[in-house]
């Protein structure tokens, strides 16, 4: 497998990260990507822009430099349940919705409620992929989850920024949650979650993940731009 599409990164707009869309044209370019999703936070995370910034992207042309661009958002969940903090109308502008929980933004609670969270928020249909489900600050009951995924269509973030940093002791999450998507047949998506530019593309933990359970290449929607493309068209 040799995914080309990175449906998760920040630029200086998410206040946290470092580089701007050009920088991420540029290194795509010299990665070979084909496609990578614009998805910085929205505006509950501190530094985050405002929702003009995200509603604005529809001026950025659909291929930049034979890069082509989704237009997209890490949305946060606020609370139990399952809102995020942006709006229908900038929502029905974008190509492709993240929502994920962050502490910043909602307080870890205990198993079942974060699960309760995630749901809700899933059924809610606003939402494209739940971001980095892995991360143990929220435990959650990864089957019952994974079948939600599943039952509505959507798609899990295996996430590389869950093997760095504050998230670094995610692996074991990872790996099960991404075994159980194949065993029930839930999608997955592939998200670098770079804060720079240079990140933008590194799977390679995630390579190791799929390698481990033996995840096949039709669950994984960011193996074509067709594919992904799809996805996105079904979900609206």
């Amino acid at each position: 497998m040799n995914i080309k599409i990175d449906t998760h990164v920040h630029t200086i707009a998410s206040g946290h990260a470092y580089s701007t869309f050009y920088e991420y044209v540029q290194i795509a370019k010299q990665k070979g990507l084909e496609m990578f999703a614009l998805t910085d936070h929205g505006p509950m995370m501190p530094g985050a822009s405002h929702l003009y910034h995200l509603s604005n992207q529809v001026i950025i042309p659909e291929v930049v430099e034979g890069v082509e661009i989704l237009k997209g958002v890490e949305a946060n969940i606020v609370n139990s349940k399952g809102e995020i903090d942006v709006p229908n109308y900038v929502l029905k502008k974008l190509d492709l919705v993240i929502a994920s929980l962050h502490p910043p933004c909602i307080k870890p609670a205990n198993t079942d409620e974060n699960t309760l969270t995630l749901m809700e928020t899933i059924k809610s249909g606003k939402v494209d992929i739940i971001g980095h489900p892995g991360n143990k600050t929220y435990e959650i009951h990864q089957y019952d989850f994974v079948k939600m995924i599943k039952k509505y269509e959507m798609a899990i973030e295996i996430n590389s920024g869950s093997f760095v940093g504050s998230r670094a002791d995610s692996w074991d999450n990872c790996v099960n949650i991404a075994r159980l998507a194949k065993d029930i047949g839930a999608y997955v998506t592939t998200g670098s979650d770079a804060h720079i530019h240079y990140r933008i593309g590194e799977f390679e933990k995630i390579y190791q993940i799929f390698k481990i359970v033996d995840f096949p290449e039709k669950l994984v929607i960011t193996s074509s731009k067709d594919k992904l493309k799809s996805f996105l068209r079904n979900r609206r």
